[in-house]
């Protein structure tokens, strides 16, 4: 999901950490230095990263301690320090009478190369009768192989490394850099640019770039990993800000009619084609699923096969349908299930409405109409997510004539560019309900603000990744 905001937000952070280092290389303000390079989406869960490292170093010291001591031969200290070594280097390899056999064969494999004599010193350093001129080279061997293991302890130990070889891309500053204006003008700019082509309203566009800017001056950077950690925050606190639209959420209100001894009635509106009917199936079943008695109106009266379809989800789901004949008056039946659901105790009224174009202004004076006579609790948009700036114009002309309560956003699970997701709830000031995630009946969620702030801040579904340089 989201795909394309997630490569912006990631740009914005690469084009800043590029306009510093450049400006520092400039002033001969820079050296590079040895170390993990995290990527922009590391930061999710670099504590809990660094804190499982931590554990499996623990949890590996015995192992290593019990291989070397398992090596010892001799009560000579000297003779102890080899085999420290060479306890080491031969982990994982053949070990008691087949250690000689091992050597001869991969001395048998090298014998080609024009490096014998090092390598064969190298892998030969489990053997007791090694002379100086052996012992000597293996130091240096192994004090080069030792380098290489420091800079890239989580890397295969099958890979090899020239000595001069350093890690690429990880910078500190020899005086912290201080982030100003300047360095944000054009990245800022770009920044809000790439929002508006992902479909980003233009105010939500306006205050994510406005809060980014407000956390980032004044940042004193000293490593280049810095950068993009405080990147990564500032884009996320300001995202965090837009999406969280407190409000109740639908269960909560049924609980609170429940205790009342009334049913929910919730009355659906949007334009044809975003999915509202299946959504009121899908919200039939999630609700049967936990416990609660739905009941459908159908009070889309006037689209020819609309009685049909609503009637289809409803037998596929188990739920009871209130029905009249083509072209009755909708409000009617909104009236009648209400009343069904009042009658028989159950606790949930989902009201299916004709879709319209917020244009039509006698299409929208009917749907007030049914909203007088059904007294709707919660008036619902149902908006298709991947239609980005159009649902949340579509939301507003709906928000300004019937006032609606809430949103649900269909087709989310394909949506790549996350426009309408980030606005909607913004621009209209409520709250989104759910979420529609496929097309099956169980496709659907709860919308959680955290849960969206995580999808938009992964990288390929997850919290997170660590990229080492």
């Amino acid at each position: 999901m989201f795909e394309s905001l997630k490569k912006k937000f990631s740009r914005t952070s690469d084009k800043l950490e590029e306009e510093l280092i450049e400006e520092a290389q400039e002033e001969n303000n820079l050296e590079e230095e040895s170390g993990k390079k995290f990527s922009f989406f590391s930061f999710g869960r670099k504590d809990k990263k660094e804190e499982d490292d931590s554990e499996s170093d623990v949890a590996e010291i015995p192992q290593e301690v019990e291989s070397i001591q398992e090596t010892d031969t001799s009560d000579d200290e000297t003779s102890d320090d080899k085999d420290e070594k060479s306890g080491f280097w031969s982990f994982g390899k053949k070990s008691g009478d087949n250690k000689k056999e091992s050597q001869e064969e991969e001395s048998a494999e090298e014998i080609q190369e024009e490096e014998e004599p090092k390598k064969s010193h190298f892998w030969s350093r489990n053997n007791d009768e090694d002379t100086e001129e052996s012992e000597e080279a293996d130091e240096k061997t192994e004090e080069k192989k030792s380098r290489f293991w420091s800079r890239n302890k989580d890397k295969d130990s099958s890979e090899e490394t020239d000595e001069d070889e350093e890690p690429s891309g990880m910078f500190s500053f020899i005086t912290a850099k201080t982030i100003s204006e300047k360095h944000l003008e054009d990245i800022l700019w770009e920044l809000e640019m790439g929002l508006l082509e992902g479909d980003v309203a233009m105010e939500v566009a306006s205050a994510v770039v406005d809060s980014v800017k407000d956390d980032l001056v004044g940042c004193k950077i000293k490593r280049s990993n810095d950068i993009t950690e405080y990147t990564y925050n500032a884009l996320r606190n300001a995202v965090a800000e837009i999406i969280d639209i407190p409000g109740k959420s639908m269960t909560e209100m049924i609980e609170a009619k429940k205790a009342q001894g009334e049913p929910l009635v919730v009355m659906f509106v949007g334009i044809n084609g975003t999915g509202k009917t299946t959504t009121i199936g899908k919200l039939a079943n999630y609700y049967l699923k936990k416990g609660y008695t739905p009941v459908i109106a159908a009070a889309d009266t006037f689209r020819a096969g609309a009685i049909e379809q609503v009637n289809y989800h409803a037998d596929n789901v188990g739920v009871k349908l209130i029905k009249h004949q083509k072209g009755s008056d909708p409000a009617a039946v909104a009236f009648d299930a209400v009343e069904h659901a009042k009658a028989q105790g159950k606790e949930l009224v989902l009201i299916d409405t004709a879709g319209r174009m917020q244009t039509n202004t006698n299409l929208m004076d009917e749907m007030k109409k049914i909203k007088r006579v059904a007294k709707p609790d919660l008036v619902v948009f149902v908006g298709d997510a991947l239609t980005g700036n159009d649902a949340t114009q579509q939301a507003s002309k709906f928000n300004e004539a019937i006032d609606i309560d809430g949103v649900i956003l269909t087709k989310a699970d394909a949506d790549s560019k996350g426009g309408a997701s980030l606005s909607i709830g913004y621009v209209i000031k409520k709250p989104i309900l759910f979420l529609g995630m496929g097309q099956g009946y169980d496709d659907i969620r709860e919308y959680d603000a955290d849960w969206m702030l995580n999808q938009l801040f992964s990288e390929s579904g997850e919290e997170g990744t660590v990229d080492e340089v």
